[in-house]
Formats: structure tokens, C-alpha cells, sequence
């Protein structure tokens, strides 16, 4: 993981907020790591604060990043955003995990815990309230699922920054709670 690249958001008309780009773009970029990438190209957000922010960074083998920037998968986007060139990391880096954070709803508690046997579903309904759901406050990026049509949240946290880089795989959101990317 020794280059990276970055795409940074130009949200120039007021009715195209910054947020609508970010979606749309990690939308279109999970589908394409999800069909090429294989686990070899993470993703950072090196201005997030509260919000991701306008910038994402891939990491990866030079190989790997420009064959997944090879075809044409920007298309609809191209106008709102700006790509840098495939470039080697800076000599001097420091490291971290970028991973999905996903809060178990009271939904889904409540479900299993029917499904395991373990309560009626009366007894889930008292014993496991909607105010029970833990409430995330990390930034976000929100896409319509492939799998069920739904709109969800992937709740992204930056993890501490280490000394050493951690190997591993990416998902298809190129995020990892154990692989690291140069942090710079």
C-alpha cells in the first residue's frame, strides 16, 4: 500500500450540497471495489471533522488504483469532482484503521432474540424498547442498498494513529477495523 489518490468534491452549484456528492461518489465507489478491488484499496477522509468532509483519498499498489480508475465509473460525476494522478506516499507516515460502525438496533435485538428462543415476542417488546437503540455520532455517508432497496447509514470512525502499518483485507467500502492505511 505504498500510492495513493485523491478525489476531491466540487460542489459549485448551491443546490448540490457537499453530502449529495459524497453519496453519490461512495455509492458508485462500492461497487466498484466490490467487483475489482478484492480487499486491496482502502479509503480515507483526511478533512473529516463532524462530516467526512470533501475529500477521498484510496490507498493502494499503483497497479490496483489505476486499474480501478481505468474505466469510466466517475461517469455523472466527473463535472462535481477533481482526481488526482496515482502518487507514491509521502517518506514520512503515520497509520490507521478506517472502519464501518454499526449501532444493533432494537429492531433487529428484538428479532434475534425471538429467533434464538431466548424471549416471546411480547417479552422482547417490554424488555427490549426502542430507547434502548445506542445512538451514533460519527460521520456518515448514506446509501440505497443493493440487497434490499433500503436506504442505510455507513457510520465511518478514523481509528488511533500507530506508528506501524497492520496488513489485512478492505471490505467493499475499502474500510477495515484491523487493516491500515497511510495517514498523512
Amino acid at each position: 500500500m505504498d500510492h495513493y489518490l485523491d478525489i476531491r468534491l466540487l460542489p459549485e452549484e448551491p443546490e448540490v450540497s457537499e453530502s449529495f456528492l459524497l453519496n453519490a461518489l461512495f455509492a458508485k465507489l462500492h461497487v466498484r471495489l466490490g467487483q475489482q478491488a478484492q480487499g486491496r484499496v482502502g479509503v480515507s477522509f483526511p478533512d473529516h471533522h463532524k462530516r467526512l468532509g470533501d475529500l477521498l483519498r484510496l490507498h493502494g499498489q499503483r497497479t490496483d488504483l489505476q486499474a480501478l480508475m481505468a474505466d469510466d465509473w466517475l461517469q455523472g460525476l466527473k463535472g462535481y469532482t477533481q482526481c488526482s494522478e496515482v502518487l507514491p506516499i509521502p517518506a514520512t507516515v503515520s497509520y490507521r484503521a478506517v472502519k464501518r460502525v454499526q449501532a444493533k438496533s432494537a429492531h433487529n435485538k428484538r428479532q434475534r432474540s425471538i429467533a434464538k428462543g431466548w424471549l416471546t415476542e411480547s417479552e422482547a417488546q417490554i424488555r427490549i424498547p426502542d430507547t434502548q437503540q445506542k445512538e451514533l455520532h460519527l460521520p456518515f455517508v448514506q446509501l440505497k442498498s443493493r440487497s434490499n432497496g433500503q436506504m442505510m447509514r455507513v457510520y465511518v470512525e478514523h481509528g488511533p494513529v500507530l506508528a506501524v502499518p497492520v496488513s489485512g483485507y478492505f471490505n467493499a467500502y475499502g474500510l477495515s477495523s484491523i487493516a491500515t492505511i497511510p495517514w498523512f
